[in-house]
């Protein structure tokens, strides 16, 4: 895919504490060529009619939906199979064919050891595919826990779609630009932030805030070399905006991380 046609999209998850609407508005506001849903407690995130209103209210696509496979949304939408079952669902109830999870917790019996064959069971009956993300080890007192299986790197893993994050990527101390030019073809999705390698905190900074090679990684996956042929996913900004104090500041914040991604996308200029 050519540069100029890689879309940018708006995580819901960057205008937090705000909700749904605001993330629509914000993403209407600055220029952001769609957004994506992170289904969370709030029932607005899960109700394709509130969204769909909400896509046609704003003329924005939905391109992600991000299921509620964190340690905080693990209450959400029952078992682990459930949630990715009702996220596909969603997914094709609002017309959007990528669904972003995360790898198994290690206490997730029955679920973890067939993960990958599951989502591909999934992906065939309903045509949505899952991006699988990467994540990072747990660390205290210098020793790591293995919190994923069959791992937090999704990168020598059977997953045939892959999101990428560079704020996880920091937090893990992986090579960004490595990892996804190791992917090549099978990157599906990017998180665009970034983080630095500080043990267990995950950053989600502005993009260029922290030390992964971020623009570099973009620049690679702007090419139309990349891949077979070229990117041909989405670039979702995934940056945490709750330090915004004044009036504006979440805008400027979410307003640079889009300059960022069209620059070393060669999108501008």
């Amino acid at each position: 895919m050519p540069a100029a046609d890689i879309p940018v999209a708006l995580s819901t998850s960057s205008v937090y504490p705000l909700g749904v609407a605001e993330g629509f508005s914000i993403a209407q506001d600055l220029g952001y060529d769609g957004v994506e849903v992170m289904v969370t407690h709030r029932t607005e995130t899960q109700r394709a009619e509130v969204l769909n209103r909400l896509s046609e209210k704003f003329g924005l696509e939905i391109m992600a939906i991000h299921a509620p496979t964190l340690l905080l949304t693990q209450q959400v939408w029952g078992s682990a199979w459930e949630k990715l079952a009702k996220s596909a669902q969603l997914a094709l109830d609002v017309g959007c064919g990528v669904v972003v999870a995360h790898p198994p917790f290690r206490w997730q019996t029955g679920y973890a050891e067939g993960f990958a064959e599951g989502i591909a069971e999934i992906e065939e009956r309903t045509g949505v595919l899952f991006a699988v993300e990467n994540m990072y080890p747990w660390r205290a007192g210098g020793r790591e826990a293995t919190m994923y299986l069959p791992h937090w790197d999704p990168v020598d893993q059977p997953y045939p779609h892959v999101t990428w994050d560079f704020s996880h990527a920091a937090t893990a101390e992986a090579d960004s630009c490595s990892s996804v030019e190791a992917l090549g073809s099978r990157l599906r999705h990017v998180h665009l932030t970034d983080g630095w390698s500080n043990g267990f905190k995950d950053d989600h900074l502005i993009p260029g805030h922290g030390e992964q090679r971020v623009a570099e990684t973009m620049q690679l996956i702007g090419s139309p070399e990349f891949g077979d042929g070229g990117f041909d996913g989405v670039v979702a900004v995934e940056v945490s905006t709750r330090s915004a104090r004044k009036v504006g500041e979440r805008e400027r914040m979410l307003a640079e991380s889009l300059a960022f991604a069209r620059t070393h996308l060669g999108q501008s200029g």
